[in-house]
């Protein structure tokens, strides 16, 4: 058996602001909409990836999703001009990433993350 994909899914009543944040803020594009449930993604190839932790290293709470953006400053640039308030960082970690934290519409921790060039496998 081989796992071909993993979807995270966030309880809301507001599809609209899904779309506000999920593609008007980080980009994302509307992969499947059924009406009532929305998907969105990068690209086809999003590789699969589950995080399981007890809890986050540096101290912050954990976040309930990761993504990871191939230019920090635009997504922090992107945030702040939307008005969301960010809740830890950026900073750049120890173990080979700048990172912020927020939260989407509807509560959900976000870690929005980008790799040093020198640790891209991590």
């Amino acid at each position: 058996m081989k796992v071909n994909r993993i979807v995270a899914n966030i309880r809301t009543d507001d599809l609209e602001a899904a779309d506000a944040f999920y593609h008007g803020i980080l980009g994302l594009e509307r992969a499947m909409d059924h009406g009532w449930f929305r998907t969105y993604a990068a690209d086809a190839r999003m590789r699969v990836q589950l995080g399981v932790a007890l809890e986050g290293e540096t101290g912050p709470p954990q976040p309930d999703l990761s993504v990871e953006v191939d230019d920090l400053d635009e997504a922090l640039e992107r945030v702040r001009r939307a008005g969301v308030v960010i809740t830890y960082g950026p900073v750049h970690e120890p173990w080979g990433v700048r990172r912020f934290f927020v939260r989407d519409p509807f509560g959900t921790l976000l870690n929005i993350l980008q790799h040093d060039a020198a640790d891209t496998a991590g």
